[in-house]
């Protein structure tokens, strides 16, 4: 039988900001990702799927942000995030003036990670 406090021991802690590997053409690339419990989808910069040729668009969505709701393209994306391998879709978004081109949302974070933000 497993009890919840199973359910939380089995779960990865990750902070606010975690190194991932973005997986394509047989190639990796590890950059810093920004955890966002409040971004329902994960995003990737429009100019670095570009350059890692990642695609093709599977899918388009409104998100809506601060700035307002904008029809966003969708590709599927293999990321490791503390050895675990997921391939889930990203939105790609103009993310130049941030700091982190890559944001980490609830569609990942929902297979099995709990957020520390103490941990660093």
């Amino acid at each position: 039988m497993t009890t919840e406090k199973d359910a939380y021991d089995k779960r990865t802690i990750v902070s606010l900001v975690e190194p991932v590997t973005i997986k394509h053409d047989g190639k990796s690339d590890q950059l810093k990702a920004r955890i966002d419990t409040g971004a329902t989808k994960s995003s990737i910069d429009i100019a670095l799927a570009s350059k890692l040729k990642l695609g093709p668009v599977v899918a388009s969505k409104v998100i809506k942000s601060a700035n307002g709701a904008k029809l966003r393209p969708m590709v599927e994306v293999t990321v490791e995030l503390h050895d675990k391998e997921l391939t889930e879709t990203f939105t790609l978004a103009d993310r130049s003036h941030m700091k982190y081109k890559i944001l980490i949302g609830q569609n990942i974070l929902k297979r099995g990670f709990l957020i520390d933000p103490n941990k660093e």
